[in-house]
């Protein structure tokens, strides 16, 4: 092995394979009409592809993977902003949002051209649709947007034939996982009204449909019972129309069943969670047994298990993989989901519950890449500063044709997660490992209020962000710098969106890291409370304070902006010039207060994107250019690296 700089190793892991060889994989789904089982579908995002995002099947039979929307269509909703779940199949008709326009679509075969159902120009997005064949109509949320008011959400049916939409039930602020119960007489959904966010108090409701399925039959409406203060998420119906809801009630998000005489139970009763926070719309953590038995699939902590309700025992359903999302039972008597692991890539698998044999479908990453390139993960929990614990994931560097200078420690950079309201995993990521390939230590926090440890360490971070976060991110890096593991004098950090919040939070309140890096991060959180779209407008109330006289004290007191004298380290910015989520004007301002102090400062404006980079050359520029920074300030130069940018006070 040759001796060199840690952050000098030269790795095959370059950002240029990362893009061209990856793609992104989410919402795995099944023909609604249970019959057709010839297909599975998945959404892939191609970075080489300008980000765009294309549905793809596989066909069970004849095993062949084809592209089924046209490269002109990108396959998006924006509802609440993120988006979410964003097409439906129907007896092979494909039914989608597109991203430009945000029109409904409806593609009848892989090689017809798209026909739009919804009219264009009308300022209403659309997402999480289900078919119904017994009133031939979809149902899904509709989110209307006017220019200089509030978007509006509710509730919508759809003729498919026509277009004509009629409303099923509106007035709350916020709406998610209409479904109809099995003999189509019954409608559920979850609402939930500011300041709440969906993992913070959501309300369950029910209601009769008419004769013909358009809307609901007026005063059936009724309120679930699911305690106060709960988040209830993806309520399904099973096949003798029984209701089935997640909810934390427990204090962790678990499977409940409300039986036909009004009686909630946990059905299987853990200190660990299923499902998730609902930053997107529309996920599966548990699916019905497609042929009416009274077996339940689930995902408890990542792990696909069948729940057999009447004697309330379990089978592990095994695979190669550790950690499984996005579940889907087919009337084949397959599964179908996403999987990943530490050592494996985020991909498509079917499962054969009869021989339990795995395949793969679809990979994200195609790229072989000798595993001794790849850094593995331990979990690790450390004490707080005010003795409490926090937890994350650590990587040493790795390349096995490197190691690093005699008596020199790695540097450390130290990542916080987006959201506030989430949490990392261990799963195969290339960008983490093109910096631990190149010699620095990695290590992913998940500080109070990450999601996946009960309600209380979530609810934990209430009124405390920009307090719990920075100092469950400050503590694990000097935590790992005591252990010997890093160089305390070359810990970094970076974050994205509300990580980004963070490693600025960091950097203005503390004199821990040496730089640190923003990818659309926020640096004003007053700005943000009165600029930002409607998911997250009162986000703050709870994370930090309301937006009143007296909040607005708080919320200054939070923003880095207001602290650029304490800051002395250099800080570098990537940011998007279409972000609605993070306005651009956030990384202008902290970019020019921090410029004006005179400490090295670099800002990238990445032209035509949104929240978060899915261009491949702006995901690219944004990887090369962050080792780039780190290396003019650490000292090191990265090996192979044709990339500059300027950075004021350095250059």
């Amino acid at each position: 092995m040759t001796k060199a700089a840690y952050g000098s190793w030269k790795s095959p892991i370059s950002s240029k394979l990362i893009t061209q060889s990856a793609v992104g994989l989410s919402q795995v789904s099944l023909d609604q009409d249970p019959k057709y089982t010839d297909y599975v579908y998945w959404v892939e995002s191609r970075a080489d592809e300008n980000g765009r995002n294309a549905i793809c099947s596989f066909n069970t039979k004849t095993s062949k993977t084809e592209t089924i929307t046209p490269t002109d269509y990108n396959v998006r909703t924006t509802v609440h902003e993120y988006g979410g779940v964003s097409y439906l199949v129907y007896q092979g008709a494909i039914y989608f949002s597109n991203f430009t326009d945000q029109v409904l679509y409806v593609q009848k075969s892989a090689d017809s051209k798209p026909e739009p159902v919804t009219e264009k120009d009308k300022g209403l997005r659309f997402a999480d649709g289900i078919f119904s064949a017994k009133y031939n109509r979809i149902y899904c949320i509709r989110e209307s947007h006017v220019e200089g008011k509030e978007a509006v959400n509710d509730l919508v049916s759809i003729s498919p034939a026509t277009g004509q939409q009629t409303v099923i039930t509106s007035g709350a602020d916020f709406y998610s996982d209409i479904r109809l119960s099995q003999d189509g007489k019954q409608v559920c959904w979850v609402e939930w009204n500011h300041p709440n966010m969906p993992w913070d108090t959501t309300s369950l409701y029910t209601a009769e449909l008419t004769s013909n399925g358009e809307g609901v039959v007026a005063g059936s409406t009724k309120k679930v019972d699911t305690g106060s203060d709960n988040s209830v998420i993806e309520p399904q119906w099973s096949h003798d129309n029984e209701l089935h809801y997640i909810s934390d009630q427990s204090n962790w998000w678990n499977l409940y069943c409300l039986s036909k005489s009004g009686q909630s139970t946990n059905l299987l009763e853990r200190q660990e969670e299923v499902g998730g926070p609902k930053w997107q719309i529309g996920t599966s953590a548990y699916a019905f047994d497609p042929s009416g038995a009274d077996h339940i699939l689930t995902i408890y902590s990542g792990v696909i298990e069948i729940l057999y309700k009447k004697t309330g025992t379990t089978e592990a359903i095994n695979t190669p993989f550790k950690r499984h999302r996005n579940i889907n039972w087919s009337a084949s008597g397959d599964i179908y989901c996403l999987a990943f692991s530490d050592t494996q890539f985020l991909s498509v698998i079917q499962v054969n519950l009869k021989t339990r044999k795995t395949t793969i479908l679809k990979e994200s990453s195609s790229l072989e890449i000798d595993s001794g390139y790849f850094s593995l993960p331990t979990g690790i929990s450390w004490t707080t500063e005010d003795k409490q614990t926090s937890h994350g994931f650590f990587y040493p560097p790795q390349n096995k044709d490197f190691t690093g200078l005699d008596g020199e420690l790695p540097p450390l950079l130290v990542r916080a997660h987006g959201g506030p309201t989430s949490s990392y995993n261990n799963s195969l990521e290339l960008k983490l490992q093109y910096f631990t390939s190149r010699g620095f230590a990695v290590l992913l926090v998940n500080y109070r209020g990450s999601t996946g440890y009960g309600k209380q360490y979530r609810h934990s971070l209430r009124e405390n962000w920009g307090v719990y976060d920075v100092d469950d991110c400050c503590s694990g890096a000097q935590y790992l710098a005591k252990e010997g593991k890093v160089d305390g004098n070359k810990l970094c950090i970076d974050g994205g969106s509300a990580g980004g919040y963070t490693t600025l939070a960091c950097l203005a309140f503390k004199n821990v890291f040496k730089t640190g890096v923003s990818h659309y991060g926020v640096a004003d959180v007053e700005a943000l409370a009165a600029e930002t779209h409607k998911f997250e407008s009162r986000y703050l109330d709870r994370l930090i304070a309301p937006y009143t006289d007296e909040g607005r004290k708080i919320l200054k007191q939070r923003s880095p902006i207001n602290h650029v004298d304490k800051i002395n380290c250099a800080m570098a910015f990537f940011q998007g010039d279409e972000d609605k989520v993070v306005p651009p004007n956030q990384a202008e301002m902290m970019y020019n207060a921090v410029k004006a102090k005179g400490k090295p400062a670099a800002l990238v404006m990445f032209e035509g994107e949104q929240h978060g980079f899915r261009k491949a050359e702006n995901i690219q520029n944004a990887l090369d250019g962050e080792m780039y920074f780190f290396g003019r300030v650490l000292g090191f130069k990265p090996a192979d690296s044709k990339f500059t940018m300027k950075i004021d006070n350095l250059d």
